[in-house]
């Protein structure tokens, strides 16, 4: 993934300094409640919704298990349609791809519909680097844009921005960006929506190249399929003469049929609609209708490592809705940016130490950025089972394993700030083996309890500092069964 997020402090420090702005709080808590009860009106409408979501999960698991198979097929049915397909190992060779496919037209800009994959890999500084500025399309990544700021949310993205600050943002920086704002410009939804279209027109207009991500792809038609809600995809998609789309490989389906699932359950788990209001697909290039030129860079970028893992690999099944964002109690209140990546929320909680290994500070700490409410799970619409994969996560953590990439290789190396969690885990494992050593050890705490501290000491402290230790009896179990029972302590247990 891109370096664009690395030298975050841990979730558990940036969540600490989000929760203390409170009109960030007021924007999340508005939004997402919002969004929340929008949407569990339109699940309520469809009475297989339980059929429809177990659907979307076997389809994507069959396409999972046989990856390979349904990539070639896309290739082959891409390229009889006219485009061109590239294959990107990691962020650093897609990015040379699309830059190197921009400069062969000889134009220094493009317009982009949003695409998730191409903030993953960092394309617009990678562009920028090269002399080529890409212009945001998308409403709330141009304000993003605008504001020189990061994504919050998969599907708004400024959602931590209320009105006043986007008015703000426009009248302050449109005018770098080329349009400026109107004079007099207010905060009323319908002024802002109006100045962001005149000042993208001209752009839609202008450019000759265009970069986009996609929902889908059909491996069986080589058709790529892209919903929105604004119609700027609509624009990028058909004007530009040069079309590049940035696509991760897990968005395959086998079928234009399976299709007829998705186009119901991602529009109601995402924008609460019964289905989008732009809906646009593409098969290759056709002579006086579209762009000129196609190519597609399907980009890995640790998604074979993913599905390496059996347990963590349903995370590939996402379909991008960010339902699980909008139930979440720890994102509604730390917001997104406290997870250090392009996916945050519970998504990206087991997305991102994926994709980019365990090995930052961050990405060690987003498998612990829960409460383990699985309220993610309940609404989900391709059923992944983000509590398990968190736990899962966890273990990785603690014990070690495959926590870095260096290139395409997965690098093993020990965990690290969890040695005393494994210490005294060996501890109990070496007491609770030996009857004699554990009841002395009961024994020895009971005696001292008044010595005992009310909080933890070091990493402990933070547990503790909402919660007091539990008080040691006076007397241990043990003993207490052998006082009242005249056994040894050690024949069984009381029923």
């Amino acid at each position: 993934m891109s370096g664009t997020f690395v030298g975050m402090p841990a979730f558990p420090k940036a969540a600490h300094e989000a929760v203390g702005n409170q009109t960030l709080r007021a924007n999340l808590r508005h939004a997402t409640h919002t969004i929340r009860a929008k949407r569990a009106n339109a699940v309520a409408e469809v009475s297989d919704w339980a059929e429809l979501r177990e659907a979307g999960k076997r389809i994507k698991d069959h396409t999972l298990r046989h990856l390979d198979r349904y990539l070639v097929q896309l290739e082959e049915s891409v390229t009889a349609a006219g485009g061109i397909v590239h294959w990107a190992a990691d962020a650093d060779e897609a990015n040379r791809i699309v830059a190197g496919l921009v400069k062969e037209t000889g134009e220094s800009e493009v317009v982009k519909v949003k695409s998730m994959a191409t903030q993953e890999i960092g394309l617009n500084e990678a562009l920028e680097a090269e002399g080529i500025r890409a212009y945001e399309t998308d409403l709330a990544e141009l304000i993003v844009q605008l504001g020189k700021d990061r994504p919050s949310h998969i599907l708004v993205p400024a959602i931590h921005r209320n009105r006043g600050e986007i008015r703000e943002i426009f009248a302050r920086e449109m005018s770098e960006w080329g349009r400026p704002a109107p004079e007099g410009l207010t905060d009323t939804p319908a002024e802002l929506a109006d100045a962001a279209r005149l000042h993208l027109r001209e752009k839609f207009l202008r450019a000759k190249v265009g970069v986009s991500g996609a929902n889908f792809m059909v491996a069986e038609t080589g058709t790529l399929v892209v919903v929105e809600s604004e119609g700027n995809g609509r624009m990028c998609l058909t004007l530009p003469e040069t079309l590049i789309s940035v696509v991760g490989i897990e968005k395959i389906v086998p079928t234009w049929r399976d299709l007829e699932v998705f186009l119901q359950t991602l529009p109601r788990s995402s924008t609460a609609e019964r289905m989008n209001p732009y809906t646009s697909t593409w098969t290759g290039t056709t002579d006086g209708d579209g762009p000129r030129t196609f190519h597609l860079v399907l980009l890995d970028n640790g998604r074979t490592d993913t599905l390496a893992d059996e347990v963590g690999r349903q995370a590939l099944r996402c379909i991008r809705c960010s339902a699980c964002l909008n139930v979440c109690p720890v994102y509604e209140r730390a917001g997104g940016h406290a997870y250090g990546s392009v996916y945050p929320g519970p998504i990206g909680a087991i997305l991102s130490p994926q994709l980019r290994g365990t090995g930052s500070e961050i990405d060690a700490s987003l498998p612990y950025a829960s409460s383990l409410c699985g309220a993610c799970y309940e609404v989900c619409p391709v059923a992944i089972d983000i509590p398990e994969v968190l736990v899962h996560l966890r273990e990785r953590v603690v014990q070690g394993g495959p926590v870095t990439r260096e290139g395409n290789k997965v690098v093993l190396k020990p965990a690290k700030g969890h040695g005393a969690e494994r210490a005294a885990m060996r501890a109990a494992r070496w007491a609770f083996s030996r009857p004699g050593a554990l009841r002395a050890g009961q024994r020895l705490a009971s005696r001292t309890r008044r010595l005992h501290p009310r909080t933890l000491p070091g990493p402990g402290k933070a547990w503790s500092a909402s919660r007091d230790l539990p008080a040691l009896p006076a007397e241990p179990f043990r003993d207490w069964w052998q006082r009242t029972n005249g056994g040894t302590g050690d024949e069984g247990t009381a029923k």
